[in-house]
């Protein structure tokens, strides 16, 4: 299909510190193109993109996009990205679609993953 969001970029500080931190947290499995850049693919994290080298971060109060991933089990999201090194900046809170949280990769990017189930395991509808 044409004109359908089909891959994304983000900042890196620490190229090898923010691939183990999503294949740790996540599962992704990723595919280097030199010392600088890193992609991630649809099999493993949802959708195509990469990682490049930059002193820079994607942060959502600086203006940028907010990525944020799903996820059937909330909290053990949250424990896999604590135990990966990630840091939790926003923890899980309800919205009209369900619950989610923030947290912050060892690159300083931002990031989101939700769910569609109350805590009660209830699916949220819309």
């Amino acid at each position: 299909m044409t004109m359908k969001i089909n891959y994304i970029e983000l900042p890196a500080r620490d190229l090898g510190a923010v691939k183990q931190f999503y294949a740790a947290a996540f599962g992704w499995e990723f595919t280097d193109f030199g010392p600088e850049y890193a992609s991630f693919s649809a099999q493993t994290a949802g959708l195509d993109g990469g990682f490049f080298a930059s002193s820079q971060a994607s942060v959502a109060s600086q203006g940028a996009a907010l990525v944020v991933l799903f996820a059937a089990d909330l909290e053990a999201s949250v424990a896999s990205v604590e135990q990966a090194g990630g840091r939790i900046s926003q923890a899980p809170f309800e919205f009209p679609g369900g619950r989610r949280f923030h947290f912050i990769d060892p690159a300083g990017n931002e990031m989101a993953v939700w769910t569609n189930l109350r805590l009660d395991g209830s699916e949220i509808g819309l």
